[in-house]
């Protein structure tokens, strides 16, 4: 696998498939702009979906193969239930050629309970990447605006997320504040 070349699990930036199209008709347009729209995954994204959480870790600086490849089956499991459940909602920014050029998404973990909110659940935004040639031109923004919005239509008190360096502007400008979660690495 030629990660460096920026090709992973058989995709090309700018793709979206083996053949390099998105069919935009599987789900319904979510928002629009002249230069991109924001549509929600379908298991049959999958692919794409695991393709950005590994560009997206390689672009943290994490590129040990055998733990990006370890990620990758098990984010694959996950995706192939979570998404089909209701438990993960991905969303994906596609370009007027119908490219994908970003995507992000919400996972919705049972919870005991957070102060203010009667369901027990919680949400966290997670996997947001943008194709390099499309970033600083909003795409992060608007799916954080999607994403952020489906929260609240959904009864969410809030949402958290880890920032990386890169987002972590994005991500303060839009009213997330640190928090006092803490971790212990076990291996």
């Amino acid at each position: 696998m030629k990660v460096a070349q920026h090709e992973v699990l058989g995709f090309r930036f700018g793709d979206t498939s083996p053949g390099g199209t998105t069919d935009a008709s599987r789900a319904s347009i979510l928002f629009t702009m002249p230069e991109f729209t924001i549509r929600p995954a379908t298991a049959d994204d999958i692919p794409l979906l695991l393709r950005h959480r590994r560009m997206m870790w390689w672009d943290m600086g994490r590129r040990d193969e055998s733990a990006l490849d370890l990620a990758d089956e098990a984010a694959g499991e996950y995706f192939a239930e979570a998404i089909p459940s209701g438990m993960y909602r991905g969303f994906l920014a596609i370009d007027e050629a119908n490219q994908v050029i970003g995507g992000g998404g919400i996972v919705i973990s049972p919870w005991p309970s957070l102060l203010g909110q009667r369901q027990p659940r919680r949400a966290m935004i997670l996997n947001v990447y943008v194709e390099p040639d499309y970033r600083r031109r909003g795409v992060a923004r608007k799916l954080m605006g999607t994403m952020i919005q489906w929260c609240r239509e959904n009864g969410f008190v809030n949402v958290a997320l880890h920032a990386s360096d890169e987002g972590r502007k994005l991500y303060e400008q839009l009213g997330f504040n640190p928090t006092n979660e803490m971790k212990l690495e076990l291996k």
